[in-house]
């Protein structure tokens, strides 16, 4: 039974289908799973809305949250904003973003003000910005080092929240019959598969990746690495893997995206490390919500997520030869593996499903509320 039926606007200025859109979505979803009225106000035209309108959740008609727009069309979107608060008698303006925050703190009318920080350098530690976090009811972290900068950034600490991020656990319940086409797509057979799932950009950590891997080859020549994903490095990924030889070894796998359940199942140990756009390090999430053993870098949630030695290994991404001992120690040892991908499981249950997620964010809600006058 929840304490009170909660109206609540999420407002994120941003129509990717990336770094903030997919938690937010899974935390709409799940808000109005536990009896609330949860409400999406985002930036039109692209994968984020048509993804929105696939899952059941209609955006908000009327806001623009274009970041590029005039100061006429902000203000504009900010005096429709609170017209809809009101309409709507919203309880919590949830913002993700710095232009939706401060439209969310000029529009808010009686509402509590509630921003998430989705990676570290959203955190502006100048003024206005630190006035702005000093305003608002609570600000949300999704890591230890956001928590950190909001802090070093002057945030009342009492208003600062770490909360973990949310991946959707059941849909990545094993998928042996789907593995198996993976697997049978690359040629790869029955032998060690390594994979990694990550935005082919700067300061994603391939290049040590694929140094590590090469390192590997000398131990297990039998080992294939995977890696998943697209984006702007992906040419350049593509020639060090041909100047190191490694074409047959090294496969591209492109965006993935319906089959990634079957991706993960496909893998004998998944590889992140770096953090991206999202530093709840959301696809580590779906690795152990799949039961694979995770090796990671000490980046982003990462070192709150990954349990060192008991659902995967944490390691140094400056140090190819590191990375390549772990990889060797987790291919041969497959009673461990299996074991670290079991309680990556158990532990993504507990922790990072929707339900969990969304009861976390209840809690925030009622107690910004608590700071707000009292609706008539």
């Amino acid at each position: 039974m929840i304490p009170r039926r909660l109206t609540v606007l999420h407002l994120v200025a941003n129509r990717w289908w990336t770094g903030s859109a997919e938690p937010v979505l899974r935390l709409v979803q799940a808000l109005r799973a536990r009896g609330h009225r949860a409400l999406l106000g985002l930036a039109g035209g692209d994968r984020f809305e048509a993804k929105a309108r696939e899952s059941g959740v209609e955006p908000v008609e009327g806001l623009s949250l274009d970041v590029k727009s005039g100061p006429f069309a902000i203000a504009a979107d900010a005096q429709r904003l609170r017209a809809l608060v009101s309409r709507e008698r919203v309880d919590v303006v949830h913002t993700h973003h710095s232009h939706d925050h401060w439209l969310g703190w000029w529009g808010r009318g009686g509402a509590a003000l509630v921003r998430s920080f989705h990676n570290e350098r959203a955190v502006r530690r100048r003024w206005p910005d630190t006035s702005l976090y000093r305003r608002s009811d609570a600000l949300v972290a999704v890591s230890r080092h956001i928590e950190e900068r909001l802090l070093e950034s002057g945030a009342p600490r009492g208003r600062v929240h770490r909360v973990d991020g949310v991946v959707e656990v059941a849909r990545f319940a094993s998928d042996m019959a789907g593995a198996a086409k993976v697997r049978e797509e690359f040629s790869v057979g029955d032998g060690p598969l390594i994979g990694c799932v990550s935005r082919l950009a700067a300061g994603r950590g391939h290049e040590s990746l694929i140094e590590a891997f090469r390192q590997l080859l000398a131990r297990r020549p039998e080992a294939r690495l995977l890696l998943v994903g697209k984006g702007e490095r992906r040419d350049a990924l593509i020639a060090l893997v041909a100047r190191l030889g490694l074409e047959r070894q090294a496969l591209f796998a492109g965006y993935r995206d319906a089959d990634l359940p079957a991706v993960l199942a496909a893998l004998d140990v998944f590889v992140l490390l770096g953090s991206g756009s999202d530093e709840s390090c959301r696809a580590a999430l779906e690795a152990m919500a799949a039961g694979r053993p995770v090796l990671a870098a000490r980046v982003g949630a990462l070192p709150d997520a990954v349990v060192h030695g008991e659902t995967g290994l944490l390691v140094d991404r400056s140090s190819p030869e590191e990375v390549a001992a772990a990889l060797d120690r987790l291919l041969g040892n497959p009673v461990e593996r299996r074991a670290m991908g079991e309680a990556g499981r158990r532990r993504a249950l507990a922790l990072f499903a929707p339900e969990h997620h969304a009861a976390a964010m209840e809690d925030l809600y009622l107690e910004a509320l608590s700071r707000r006058p009292q609706k008539p």
